[in-house]
């Protein structure tokens, strides 16, 4: 019988301990399995160490002065992001060491430690560390489309995004991601997934906003055959399919109190419970939500549940909206010229009055708003090379309102503002419904009948354009 089982991994490792004993004792434990070991007593000379790169595994204290072993590493992941590491800690200091792997690490012993313990949980982080190097290797057509390059832009926002986006990605912690409608927030989401351990594995997109309250249940969490009216079969839900994966939950704002709950459960218990079954699956799956409402503003005005809040929260990334970085917007034009290009046999250029001429506009609707300006004029202009006509804005100032140093009010430059698309759609949509609302009062089902729409494409519109029936005082 053959039980010719692979050799252990050996790896390049970086002992920090401020007590000399222990940091040799421990070194000389790895050499002896057959690692390269390096030792530092402070936190400054195992970052002067990392620095030279060379080093697949940290072992660091918790307990040392002057830094201590959380603040090597955050700034050992900055400087090597895929960096793996492990805390030796003491048995009083568990919850230091938990807050140190949401913040990144791989794992943590505790003090006394069994040499066959320390030997084991190096082993599996070196592992891990080599399948890393591999996906890397091997994945470069899905990093190209949704890892970090797929977030355009080196502006001082973005390259804050990037950085603290690639430090998260190593932990399976929770993400919320912020940001106004079109900055990109799936884009930010997929390259999360493809930094992190499980690019392998699915990643699984849902908007709540497009599910009605009804199906969404239902689409997440699947159902059993019969069920309810039309579920002819067992269907897995989104969080099976997302096992050992990523889920993104987009909109997630737009949901009601009681999926809020079962969501809350699900993320608490790591469990799924298909609609119509009583019995319990236990899922492996990292998630991320995200949202373009103020959700604290949500929160304080009871809207979103704030346990749940506070389960999605763990860690936050803000997209900023494209006219806090409009330093980007040249590398973002030409980075979507090119997709137009592909796609056409007329090639087209940018001109640089065309660049200056987008810089100059404020892009309410954001990066979504730039790409269609550019696929627009790719299509329709007449030259080969982009003029500034070919871009049909008006460029805008930007003066800073008294809501706070984020805000900003649009101003046309000369003249007064004139409304954004946007606000000229929704302006016609509240009318259009109002006028509906007077013709049918609260028959809802005659009103989408009337207008072409769904009744919960309507409803959302309603709640969206703060519009209610005629005589209905059921939220005054």
């Amino acid at each position: 019988m053959n039980d010719a089982s692979p050799p252990p991994l050996r790896g390049r490792i970086l002992v920090v301990d401020d007590q000399r004993n222990m940091r040799a004792t421990t070194a000389l434990l790895l050499r002896a399995a057959g690692h390269t070991v390096s030792e530092a007593a402070t936190g400054e000379e195992a970052l002067g160490l990392l620095a030279g790169g060379g080093v697949d595994l940290l072992l660091t204290d918790l307990k040392m002065e002057p830094m201590d072993g959380l603040t090597l590493l955050k700034r050992a992941l900055e400087v090597a992001p895929r960096l793996q590491v492990i805390l030796m800690t003491a048995f009083g200091s568990i919850e230091s060491a938990v807050e140190a792997m949401r913040l990144g690490a791989y794992d943590y012993v505790t003090k006394p430690f069994k040499e066959s313990e320390v030997r084991y949980r190096v082993e599996r982080a070196l592992e891990r560390a080599g399948l890393l190097s591999a996906v890397n290797m091997f994945s470069g057509e899905f990093n190209q489309r949704h890892g970090l390059s797929a977030l355009v832009g080196g502006s001082p926002a973005m390259l804050e995004l990037k950085t603290r986006l690639v430090r998260v990605a190593q932990s399976d912690a929770t993400v919320l991601i912020q940001g106004e409608s079109g900055t990109g927030k799936e884009l930010v989401a997929r390259a999360l997934h493809a930094q992190s351990r499980r690019s392998t594995k699915p990643f699984v997109p849902v908007n709540c906003a497009a599910i009605s309250e009804t199906l969404l249940e239902s689409e997440l969490f699947g159902h059993a055959k019969g069920a309810f009216t039309g579920a002819v079969k067992t269907r897995r839900g989104l969080f099976e399919e997302a096992d050992g994966g990523t889920l993104f939950i987009d909109e997630v704002t737009e949901t009601s109190p009681a999926f809020q709950s079962k969501l809350l459960r699900t993320l608490q218990e790591g469990e799924v419970r298909r609609v119509g079954e009583s019995t319990s699956l236990r899922v492996d799956v990292r998630t991320a939500a995200a949202t373009n409402r103020d959700i604290e503003l949500e929160v304080h005005e009871k809207r979103f549940r704030q346990d749940l809040y506070y389960r999605l929260n763990v860690v936050t990334l803000r997209v900023p909206p494209l006219r806090e970085r409009l330093e980007d917007v040249p590398a973002l034009a030409k980075h979507f010229l090119e997709r137009a290009n592909a796609r056409s046999p007329r090639p087209r250029q940018l001109s640089a009055s065309a660049v200056a001429h987008l810089m100059g506009y404020a892009f309410p609707g954001n990066v979504r708003e730039l790409e269609n300006l550019i696929e627009q004029a790719a299509a329709l202009a007449e030259g080969d090379e982009l003029q500034a006509e070919d871009f049909p804005i008006r460029p805008q100032t930007r003066r800073a309102s008294g809501m706070g140093s984020g805000s900003l009010s649009l101003i046309e430059a000369p003249g007064t503002r004139t409304p954004t698309l946007a606000e000229t759609v929704d302006d016609a949509e509240r009318r259009a419904i109002a006028q509906s609302l007077e013709r049918h009062g609260t028959d809802l089902a005659q009103v989408a009948e009337e207008l072409g729409i769904s009744s919960t494409t309507l409803w959302r519109k309603m709640k969206r354009l703060n519009l209610r029936p005629p005589g209905d005082v059921t939220r005054e």
